[in-house]
């Protein structure tokens, strides 16, 4: 009796010291991100008892059969879904604002505004040098506004493809760290297997929790689709569960990044296109999509004023009675550009007028195609198109915010360390410790007493 009294004591102490432990460990790591809480699973040990009474038996303490993970797998991939909806938003709103910046700063919209109130003005005294100057400075500022913004998408792609870039270099960075993690799960795993006992140690809750941070960050990327595996280790499809495979066990698959023609990025694992529904880098493949329309738009437009002004120049004459020369060259926002600096060259009158003429049929012309093309309406609907896109990204965005932080909230409540709790468990495996010593100090007592009774 005096001996299992000891024995029971002792493992009571065991698992009190380690109890103990794994409180001091999470309190420690309280603040560790990643870091899931853990607590001691404690199982009572019986055995066949030594007496003869049939079914006798005889109580041999308690045992940690293992270390358990406060972590729910749904709550985790409810947070990693969510999160990876709110990294893809997040990432279109601030690629879609980089584009409203370019357009917006460039004042394309106010020059087209100035060069065509010049013309009005020089209708009214064709003939006037200063009031073709004028129109001449103005078409040259007009021409740089869009080269500005043409420079200004330039930059805001080269952005966008850039960070889409470095989302795929980190992906695969991740996945080959978590290919690393599957290796040393399965081993831990089949060690555990072969060893009496030891289910989960505290070393393996420590993988576990690395694997699930390298799957957050993953996330963060690119929307994934996971399976896990009985010995802990995950694989992993990009895209969704139809996606291709880029982490099997302890082997990856490179994703690999291409720009388009039109300045897209595209995305393959081997020979297979990859489609992304979350995380940053579909977010940068939003903005870079949207970016590319509007800045097709815009050299729509820069090419139509080109065009309309440079046709209706040709059917007049200029200030010498000269016909009319193209007054901007280039087909594009990027390449449009006023080919002179001679307020004569702008051909106001009708063909075959002399030299010097005040006549604006030409001229009147011009503004009559001009006001047919609605440049400048056509500018306000691209920065109408640019800013609600910006502004409907932004909602959305708000939304999923909402959402991810009301996921992550319910994690961390369920999984985080809850430092109250911590100091609560602390007295009590404290108090255990010290209750299973007096239980031995006791059996000690009672084994000296018996001894004593027996000499």
């Amino acid at each position: 009796m005096t001996s299992n009294l000891l024995s029971i004591a002792s493992s009571g102490a065991k698992a009190a010291e380690i109890a103990l432990d794994i409180t001091g460990q999470n309190i420690a790591n309280a603040s560790t991100a990643g870091y899931v809480r853990r607590s001691a699973s404690m199982t009572e040990l019986a055995s066949p008892g030594t007496w003869s009474t049939a079914n006798d038996v005889s109580l041999s303490g308690v045992i940690v059969s293992g270390v358990v993970r406060n972590a729910d797998s749904f709550l985790q991939s409810e947070a990693r879904r969510t999160g990876s909806d709110t990294a893809q938003a997040t990432a279109t709103v601030a690629g879609l604002t980089g584009v409203e910046t370019a357009v917006e700063d460039s004042g394309v919209f106010t020059a087209i505004g100035t060069f065509t109130n010049s013309l009005k003005l020089l209708a009214q005294n064709p003939a006037d040098t200063s009031l073709r100057a004028t129109v001449i400075q103005n078409g040259t500022t007009m021409a740089g506004s869009f080269q500005i913004a043409a420079q200004g998408l330039s930059a805001a792609q080269a952005g966008l493809q850039g960070a889409g870039y470095d989302g795929v270099r980190q992906v695969n960075t991740l996945t080959s760290q978590l290919a690393t993690i599957n290796t040393q799960l399965s081993a831990t795993a089949a060690q555990a297997a072969s060893s009496a006992g030891d289910v989960t140690t505290s070393d393996r809750a420590s993988l576990l929790d690395q694997r699930d941070s390298l799957l957050d960050q993953v996330s963060q990327y690119a929307n994934i689709a996971t399976t896990f595996q009985a010995d802990g280790s995950v694989n992993i499809n990009i895209g969704g569960v139809s996606g291709p495979p880029l982490v099997t066990g302890s082997s990856t698959n490179t994703l690999t990044a291409t720009t388009n023609s039109d300045g897209t990025v595209a995305l393959t694992v081997g020979n297979a296109a990859v489609t992304l529904g979350g995380g940053s880098i579909a977010g940068n493949q939003a903005a870079l999509t949207k970016l590319g329309q509007i800045g097709t738009n815009l050299d729509s437009l820069a090419s139509s004023i080109a065009t309309t002004v440079n046709t209706q120049q040709a059917n007049g004459a200029d200030l010498t009675g000269a016909t009319g020369t193209a007054l901007f060259s280039g087909t594009t926002a990027a390449t449009l550009a006023m080919t002179t600096s001679k307020g004569s060259a702008i051909a106001t009158a009708a063909a075959g007028s002399a030299a010097g003429s005040t006549d604006a049929t030409n001229l009147t012309a011009m503004q009559g195609a001009l006001a047919t093309l609605d440049p400048s309406e056509t500018m306000n609907a691209i920065l109408t198109d640019i800013s609600g896109s910006v502004q409907s990204a932004t909602t959305t965005q708000a939304t999923l915010q909402t959402l991810s932080t009301a996921a992550s909230s319910s994690l961390s409540a369920q999984a985080g360390v809850d430092l109250n709790s911590e100091a609560i468990n602390l007295v009590k495996f404290q108090q255990a410790f010290q209750a299973s010593s007096k239980v031995m100090q006791t059996a000690s007592t009672i084994f000296d007493s018996i001894l004593n009774l027996t000499a």
